[in-house]
């Protein structure tokens, strides 16, 4: 299996002070994480956080009944487990891989006590939580008030921002669930976006084939999540951690 990507691939990390950033190094432990895969339970409590270099993980509140639905999606940009560093130990969603990851995990006792020094690691992780919080919210807003073309739309982005190609593996069923919708509405959907050229769709692959024209497509909802994350963590130029680290 190829290595992972160095830890300064996470955006989060490669951020911080380079004195910050190799205190953390020796308690960084790399791990690849299979498609389905759930990183905590709702109510469970975290013993490790996890900073992603590659793929997706989503953000998913389940209810009684067994339906799904998704919250968020974090990649590289960010991190897994805020409830550990604002003081809640537990969170009431899971945490489930979307797309083949490779991350490198912390302990959860060593990111509270690098956290509670403060610093640039507190500060970073603050705005992460405060772009989190936007997607969340934002997701709350497309659901209730934007068709299920404009949500596929938003969410294809999302996705695809957080991986290296234009192709996403993922069942309609799938997509349903993420989404909190009816399938027969994603297939409706997904087969309008196909016919006008935007995507194509084969045995659970989709690969976008006109990014603008699905921008066009999607609702305000992709770009206030957008702006605001790159507005929060901007993307530093570390090339000397990078090519040094791990």
């Amino acid at each position: 299996m190829p290595a992972a990507p160095a830890p300064t691939h996470n955006q989060i990390l490669a951020a911080l002070p380079a004195a910050d950033y190799q205190r953390l190094l020796p308690q960084l432990e790399s791990v690849e994480i299979r498609l389905g895969r759930s990183l905590y339970e709702s109510g469970g409590q975290p013993q490790h956080v996890y900073f992603p270099v590659e793929g997706i993980v989503s953000l998913l509140y389940v209810t009684q009944g067994g339906n799904s639905a998704e919250l968020a999606v974090i990649g590289r940009e960010g991190m897994i487990g805020i409830s550990l560093f604002l003081g809640g130990e537990t969170t009431p969603n899971r945490a489930v891989v979307q797309s083949a990851c490779k991350a490198y995990r912390l302990p959860a006792y060593v990111l509270k006590a690098q956290f509670a020094e403060g610093g640039a690691l507190q500060l970073t992780l603050l705005k992460f939580t405060q772009a989190l919080i936007t997607q969340i919210s934002q997701t709350a807003v497309c659901n209730l008030h934007h068709t299920v073309d404009e949500q596929l739309c938003r969410w294809l982005l999302l996705s695809l921002d957080r991986l290296p190609e234009n192709k996403l593996q993922m069942t309609q069923e799938l997509i349903a669930n993420m989404l909190g919708v009816r399938r027969q509405g994603v297939t409706e959907s997904a087969g309008k976006l196909e016919r006008e050229g935007l995507i194509s769709y084969s045995r659970g692959l989709i690969t976008v084939l006109d990014r603008p024209g699905l921008e066009k497509r999607a609702c305000e909802c992709y770009a206030v999540v957008k702006r605001e994350t790159e507005r929060l963590l901007p993307q530093p130029a570390r090339p000397e951690l990078a090519a040094g680290a791990r």
